[in-house]
């Protein structure tokens, strides 16, 4: 009895850990989407990039580095914007998808500009997260005040 409470509760933490590695790849592969909308990746966005992670989204600095290097390495073989928004509809609560959109806003910006299909991806994404024009717009307000300071 004692043993398979203790399967039940590791293979618990295990789901847990194949979750977070999952939300972790996925918000990576996304931000990593948004900095190469322009054909480049800099040294600044790909900052932004774990700054975010770690910051933000609360994720662990060695898996991000481990996860964030993957990334870059496939960044040729993305995936569509709808295997992104899917699963995180499914798994995030619209505070964390506000604060996603307001981190792919101060990635774009990083850099100093914005490429019209850096925009329009954004502007795709929060559709299909369910996030408004306004609500969109604010955060992209609040990455310019950000990236200012």
């Amino acid at each position: 009895m004692i043993n398979l409470l203790k399967n039940i509760l590791n293979n618990t933490n295990s789901q847990e850990d194949n979750d977070s590695n999952k939300n972790l790849e996925l918000l990576c592969g996304l931000m990593i989407e948004a900095a190469y909308t322009d054909g480049k990746i800099d040294n600044i966005e790909l900052n932004k990039i774990k700054i975010s992670l770690i910051n933000i989204f609360t994720e662990d600095p060695k898996e991000v580095n481990l996860v964030l290097e993957k990334a870059l390495k496939n960044k040729n073989n993305s995936k569509s914007l709808h295997y992104y928004t899917s699963f995180i509809n499914k798994n995030f609560e619209k505070d964390k998808k506000l604060l996603l959109i307001e981190a792919l806003w101060e990635i774009v910006l990083s850099d100093g500009e914005i490429h019209d299909f850096e925009s329009s991806l954004i502007r795709r994404l929060a559709g299909l997260l369910y996030i408004t024009d306004i609500e969109s717009g604010n955060a992209r307000k609040r990455a310019i005040d950000k990236n200012h300071n």
